[in-house]
């Protein structure tokens, strides 16, 4: 860390901001014709045995409603489409007929997109269904806090090149009110904490556009009791965990606290392991038995275990964290068993 100047840089919410999505930002130009694919594998792109998952999710969900008229799929953060293309093309008939298929995203709708599916840069209010957001909170900028050399925590700056330095102003109220509820740090120079406030609001505006149903935000997460010590921050260029470089050229993320970001009181925070297992899927390999009694069966069941043991695994996608949030809704009755085996 180099010494501390008021003009060396800018916050890491202001930079990432523009770095991502303004007008030469990553989300903007440098993906290319794959899309969020080419550059990170989230549980869309592992397996359609996620996007069933979710299909089943908003079965539930229409059932919980009284099967409305109208049934709304709003995808957050949707990429190229495909979670809320493939939920269409798997759920019942006279389910998807009523459903209203949304998918919210900042670049440009792809040109061979199911022309069922509404693409909006917000999402849609007063609607009655599914809001999913994955891996979107983990992309909404946010500031990082470092504590300097005497104890003080200080907002870090940041260049295009990616140097950093420590702001000489006072860190602001709201910062620090943040920083107290639900990442205190201890006076210990170099500790870091990423004020997750900008995630909180995007999430609350993102529930608010409910009228009724179920809104589940899935990220890397970490609950107040195990912040990591010197932050999550990072970035992705074509496959590849780099350094978080605010120029444009690659994704820059962070993991979310999903405990802050909850807004109604039988909101929940669960693995993914636990909220996909109550929605059908199971890492089970097919009896040997099938094997010999119908052999491509059984390689097609052992391919399904294997992506279900991926989506599900320890120390991978199936530690990410499922905020359930009901609104006008018991949670219980979406994910079932869920609350006799949360695990965060």
């Amino acid at each position: 860390m180099q010494n501390v100047r008021q003009d060396d840089g800018r916050g890491w919410r202001e930079a990432t901001e523009e770095a991502l999505y303004g007008p030469a930002g990553f989300y903007r130009g440098a993906l290319g014709p794959a899309g969020p694919a080419g550059h990170f594998r989230t549980s869309v792109h592992a397996s359609t045995l996620f996007a069933g998952a979710v299909a089943e999710l908003l079965r539930r969900v229409d059932a919980a409603l009284g099967e409305p008229a109208e049934l709304a799929f709003v995808d957050m953060a949707a990429g190229r489409g495909e979670l809320v293309s493939r939920v269409l093309q798997v759920l019942p008939e006279k389910t998807a007929v009523r459903v209203r298929a949304c998918a919210v995203e900042k670049a440009d709708r792809p040109a061979d997109l199911d022309h069922r599916i509404e693409w909006r840069a917000e999402p849609p209010a007063g609607v009655t269904g599914l809001l999913f957001a994955n891996e979107w909170l983990d992309n909404v900028p946010l500031d990082v806090v470092e504590i300097d050399a005497d104890g003080v925590p200080r907002r870090v700056l940041v260049r295009d090149d990616g140097t950093e330095t420590l702001d000489a102003a006072p860190l602001d109220a709201a910062h620090l009110r943040w920083l107290d509820a639900w990442w205190p740090l201890p006076p210990e120079p170099g500790l870091r904490a990423e004020v997750g406030s900008p995630r909180d609001e995007a999430w609350a505006a993102a529930v608010g556009t409910l009228e009724r149903g179920l809104a589940v935000a899935v990220d890397y997460a970490h609950g107040r009791a195990a912040r990591p010590p010197f932050g999550t921050l990072t970035g992705f260029r074509e496959g590849r965990e780099t350094a978080p470089v605010p120029d444009g050229s690659c994704d820059i993320t962070a993991h979310v606290a999903l405990d802050a970001c909850a807004v109604t009181a039988g909101a929940r925070v669960v693995a993914q392991r636990t909220a996909l297992n109550a929605l059908g899927v199971a890492a089970e390999r097919p009896s040997l038995a099938l094997a010999s009694q119908d052999p491509a069966a059984y390689v097609r069941a052992l391919t399904r275990a294997g992506e279900a043991a991926e989506l599900t695994a320890r120390g991978g996608l199936g530690d990410f964290g499922w905020l359930v949030e009901p609104v006008g809704l018991p949670a219980g009755a979406l994910l079932v068993d869920v609350a006799d085996h949360e695990e965060q």
